[in-house]
């Protein structure tokens, strides 16, 4: 029975970590597209993708082709969609196509999520240790654009 129940959820993981990766195609940032869901008992209750804040211009790089600083990442920016919604993100499951950087596993810490799949290692893992630490279940799956 609790085979069921694991290829359950690890069905369930690829199907969301797949409409993450497709969430991701709505952003405009040229180096790398990104993109978050936040799920709670089944229900996509967020979702995110990185690019530049609300009434800013869409252009996610400067003229050197780097990051602008201001630039939100796809975990920031389903966190804070959470915010302004009468939803709560305690004990909920984040997918997300890369790997979360520090400053966003602070933000998944702070949020209450308690499992993040990703889909892209980074070449820093200081973010995904930080999770680890704080007893958030982190499970990679490697993109497979199958089903």
């Amino acid at each position: 029975m609790e085979n069921t129940t694991h290829s359950k959820q690890d069905n369930l993981d690829k199907r969301y970590i797949r409409m993450a990766s497709i969430w991701a195609e709505n952003s405009y940032c040229q180096r790398r597209k990104v993109g978050a869901l936040i799920v709670k008992d089944k229900m996509i209750i967020s979702d995110g993708y990185n690019g530049t804040p609300s009434g800013f211009e869409n252009i996610c790089e400067d003229g050197n082709n780097l990051t602008k600083p201001y630039v939100l990442h796809a975990e920031a920016n389903a966190i804070t969609k959470i915010a302004r919604s009468n939803n709560s993100s305690d004990g909920a499951t984040m997918y997300v196509t890369a790997s979360p950087c520090i400053e966003c596993a602070k933000l998944i810490i702070q949020a209450g999520i308690k499992r993040v799949v990703y889909s892209e290692k980074y070449r820093l893992e200081d973010g995904l240790d930080l999770l680890r630490r704080a007893g958030i279940e982190v499970v990679y799956l490697e993109h497979d654009s199958g089903q």
